[in-house]
């Protein structure tokens, strides 16, 4: 890995490793805070699993609007100022996080959050395009993620014993990272978007070619893939911490080490695994990948302790290092380039939509049927998932062979 790391340093441009370095060191922030969300939410708010999940929701609704508007400001201004700005705004939310203390406070935080969170996600994917190649994105990708992974394997583990004694503590550090990325980006970023070429047609396609996105069948068909996969891995990361504590007595400082275990595998077999799946066929790989993440999830409802969480997210773990960053290259390879923004948002509305279904789904399941319905349904939805991924690969087979000649 670390041979990789030092061939990748002298391959990819500096922009790419202001990228690399500020996911790493803001994650370690935000991570402190976000895998013990739901259990904050329920405490302080002395609520219902599906009251604090339904905030959730709202989070994700506010998304899939927002990611919409960022596909088109990326497309048209560029991908730097979108990256500022959603950083800033965040890390501002998550001071004001920690002082909130009733429904409605949180409904609007979490309502801004929502707006402003998916704009970074579109406008970095959208410069990753700009600045790799197509032939070494997909370890452009991997690389990103495990510096996100990195990040996510320090800040849970310290989180989990920051949270337990001061929650306020764990939401100003995931502020100020989120901050400083931000600063960073401003002064030191410079702007990816190719050059405008005149003509009509590119132009039209600037401002309205979401209508070309969404007739794109075997996008969409992809899309709708990736959004069943991303409803049982949210369950997974939403309401986990949550069900194992109220259920097991599973508390914040030994939670963490949870997803800490996802991150630490992302950044020791990230790259190994997409240098070994990257040699078959992407679909293939994704319908690995999603009966993965089904085995993983579901498998939570078999367990009663600590150990079998672990494995479990050990499984689904497995699963997200073929599909990740090869679903990521997938998008960034079939869009045409004056329109990666329109294709990235949409490719970034697959986890604002699953955010807002499974965790609601799960919640709703939870309180009026059985806890362990949450993790049945999570599976089975990521089994359904795998089933569609190799509908699409048959499909792709199919018009193969007819484009053969006789």
């Amino acid at each position: 890995m670390l041979n990789r790391f030092r061939k990748a340093w002298s391959e990819y441009p500096r922009q790419f490793w202001l990228l690399f370095f500020g996911m790493l060191f803001s994650t370690i922030g935000t991570s402190m805070i976000w895998p013990f969300l739901m259990i904050y939410l329920t405490e302080t708010l002395e609520v219902k699993l599906t009251t604090a999940t339904s905030l959730m929701s709202l989070n994700a609704a506010m998304g899939l609007i927002s990611s919409f508007v960022a596909g088109a400001i990326t497309d048209k201004f560029g991908r730097k100022w979108v990256m500022v700005v959603s950083l800033a705004m965040v890390g501002v939310v998550n001071i004001f996080m920690s002082q909130a203390n009733s429904l409605v406070a949180f409904a609007i935080l979490m309502s801004i959050q929502g707006t402003f969170n998916p704009l970074y996600r579109v406008a970095a994917d959208a410069m990753v395009s700009d600045l790799i190649p197509p032939e070494k994105r997909i370890d452009a990708y991997s690389m990103l993620r495990m510096a996100n992974n990195t990040g996510i394997s320090l800040g849970p583990s310290i989180g989990g014993f920051v949270a337990a004694s001061s929650y306020t503590t764990a939401f100003f550090s995931a502020s100020s990272g989120l901050l400083l990325y931000s600063l960073a980006v401003l002064f030191f970023g410079r702007e990816t978007l190719p050059a405008r070429i005149v003509g009509g047609d590119v132009v039209r396609e600037r401002f309205a070619g979401y209508d070309k996105v969404l007739g794109h069948g075997k996008y969409m068909r992809f899309i709708a893939a990736v959004t069943m996969t991303s409803i049982s891995a949210s369950t997974m990361w939403v309401l986990l911490s949550a069900y194992a504590k109220q259920n097991y007595g599973v508390v914040e400082s030994q939670y963490g080490i949870i997803p800490t275990t996802n991150a630490l595998m992302v950044v020791f077999f990230q790259i190994a695994m997409t240098a070994y799946t990257k040699r078959f066929n992407p679909l293939m790989v994704m319908a690995g990948g999603a009966f993965l993440y089904a085995v993983g999830t579901g498998s939570v409802a078999l367990g009663s302790g600590f150990w079998w969480f672990w494995m479990s997210m050990v499984i689904m773990t497995i699963g997200e290092l073929a599909l990740a960053p090869t679903s990521s290259t997938y998008v960034a390879n079939i869009a045409p380039p004056t329109m990666r923004g329109r294709y990235m948002s949409i490719y970034s509305l697959t986890w604002g939509v699953a955010t807002g279904i499974g965790p609601l789904l799960g919640g709703f399941l939870g309180d009026l049927m059985s806890p362990r319905m949450i993790w049945v349904c999570a599976g089975t939805v990521g089994l359904i998932s795998a089933i569609m991924f190799l509908v699409l690969r048959l499909m792709e087979r199919k018009s193969a062979k007819e484009l053969e000649p006789g």
